[in-house]
């Protein structure tokens, strides 16, 4: 969410009745200038640890009026929502394929465990443990491998993920520090 000055605001904090925690939430729908809320908010946009932001969809505040924010500004939310299926469709694009085998094999995987954790969670976990166990070994040499081939840009858009992200996924699986 935007503010009137294009500034994005901080989350705002949820002070407990009792004690003295609570909780900062940044959800959209909280900034609605309210008492105890945060500041109104003027727009809503997208945003994606690659960097990227979709374009502001502003909110109408006289439409608006004292409605709630989730249900009135929802229009805007699901343009957002849009806006970001867009771009993991580009994302997804830009990223490198994955063999027509190994996708259909992880997609029956996938629902084989979630048909598994029906009638059996533990099972299911069991075999998600697994899976996880089986990536580690065989993305050991890869993960290797790749730091050597690409920079970090390419290996972000290749795995589509920010450089960020893709240097601490090599990472794990190469057994190496992410800091190094």
């Amino acid at each position: 969410m935007l503010l009137s000055d294009g500034a994005v605001p901080s989350p705002v904090f949820f002070a407990m009745s009792s004690g003295g925690g609570g909780q900062s939430v940044s959800e959209w729908s909280v900034y609605d200038g309210r008492d105890f809320h945060g500041p109104r908010a003027a727009a809503l946009r997208a945003v994606c640890s690659c960097g990227w932001t979709g374009p502001e969809r502003t909110l109408d505040w006289e439409a608006i009026g004292d409605r709630d924010l989730a249900d009135a500004g929802g229009g805007a939310a699901s343009t957002c929502t849009l806006d970001w299926d867009a771009h993991t469709v580009e994302v997804g694009r830009l990223a490198i394929p994955l063999p027509e085998t190994v996708t259909s094999l992880l997609t029956q995987l996938q629902e084989e465990i979630e048909k598994l954790a029906k009638t059996s969670p533990l099972a299911a976990l069991r075999a998600a443990r697994r899976l996880e166990v089986t990536a580690v070994e065989v993305a050991y040499w890869p993960a290797h491998d790749a730091r050597q081939d690409a920079t970090p840009g390419q290996a972000a858009t290749a795995l589509g993920l920010n450089e960020d992200a893709a240097r601490k996924l090599m990472a794990r699986f190469g057994r190496w520090s992410p800091y190094r």
